[in-house]
């Protein structure tokens, strides 16, 4: 195709020249020189812009040479439609990645981007398609790393609805529960927002000195609520209604466990809605510490407890 274009541009000017009133001594002269010293660059077969202009070159010749004076476009590129030099700035804006350093894809979905960093989010009622989602991500996070912890954050109303009706069964918080014994990491539990019923139980049931709380997130803890019966037979009603006083049971042991009280203790404040906000929950023994910006430098200013013994003249005294 090179060999093509150069003797067919070649031959043009051979000819042009040739017609013109110069001496014949200088026409053969000027004509060689210009057949056979003209610089052509290697043409690269895949290159569209050479491809369309060797052909234009074998079947039109006269476009390539017989061109305007004052033509306002760029050499040769008249000879497409529609030339384009340069990507709309929308057309360069799409195609900008997400991360200079990842393949050019759409971006993932946030839970995603939230499991690279070994975070799981509960931000909904506890319903089977939650559960599933939440079991899965920490026994994917314990196959990716048995040694590293998982930051469990926990913003969910439980079973149940801000309203009180009832939105899941309480195996769905018994199942991530279950699923955060089983795991050999260390858990980190957050709250934002609101632990409500068995969404504080997943909340103390984090790693002891783990359990963390915003300065005005909520939890609550209260009995389980007996589904909608509907047209139930009276039977039937009584055995869901001795099914709901085991969830309760269970759930009042596995409570007292979690934040060092009796299960007395336990099942009287849960006889009603029982409110905590963090500095009572912590009482309670459901967290461990609130969170609150500025709280790392001022823990450490503080002076350890062997200065404020001897600032206080009080020394101790070996053990025997």
């Amino acid at each position: 195709m090179a060999h093509c274009l150069r003797m067919l541009m070649a031959s043009n000017l051979c000819c042009s020249s040739s017609s013109s009133p110069a001496p014949s001594h200088k026409r053969r002269s000027f004509g060689t020189v210009n057949c056979t010293m003209i610089p052509m660059p290697p043409l690269n077969p895949k290159d569209p812009f050479l491809s369309k202009l060797a052909s234009v070159a074998a079947s039109s010749p006269d476009t390539l040479f017989n061109r305007p004076k004052d033509s306002d476009k760029p050499p040769f590129l008249d000879i497409f439609d529609s030339p384009t030099l340069m990507a709309t700035p929308a057309q360069v804006e799409r195609s900008v990645s997400y991360n200079e350093h990842r393949p050019r894809r759409p971006p993932p979905d946030l839970p995603s981007l939230l499991l690279h960093g070994r975070i799981v989010y509960i931000g909904m009622p506890l319903v089977p398609a939650v559960t599933e989602l939440v079991v899965a991500e920490l026994m994917y996070l314990q196959w990716m790393d048995p040694k590293e912890p998982i930051y469990l954050y926990i913003n969910s109303t439980g079973t149940t609805r801000d309203d009180g009706e009832t939105v899941g069964m309480e195996t769905e918080g018994f199942a991530i529960y279950d699923a955060m014994m089983q795991l050999k990491n260390e858990i980190h539990t957050v709250a934002v927002g609101a632990a409500i019923g068995h969404a504080c139980l997943l909340l103390s049931a984090g790693t002891k000195g783990n359990r963390f709380m915003m300065p005005h997130a909520k939890a609550m803890i209260q009995q389980p609520r007996v589904p909608s019966s509907g047209l139930m037979p009276s039977s039937d009603v009584l055995i869901r209604a001795k099914e709901v006083i085991i969830n309760r049971d269970t759930l009042v042991k596995l409570l007292a466990k979690h934040t060092g009280n009796s299960e007395e203790t336990v099942a009287n404040v849960m006889r009603r809605p029982f409110y905590m906000d963090s500095t009572r929950a912590k009482e309670f023994g459901v967290i461990d510490k609130i969170l609150w910006r500025g709280q790392e430098k001022i823990m450490a200013d503080a002076a350890p407890p062997e200065d404020w013994d001897k600032n206080a003249g009080i020394r101790a005294l070996d053990a025997v």
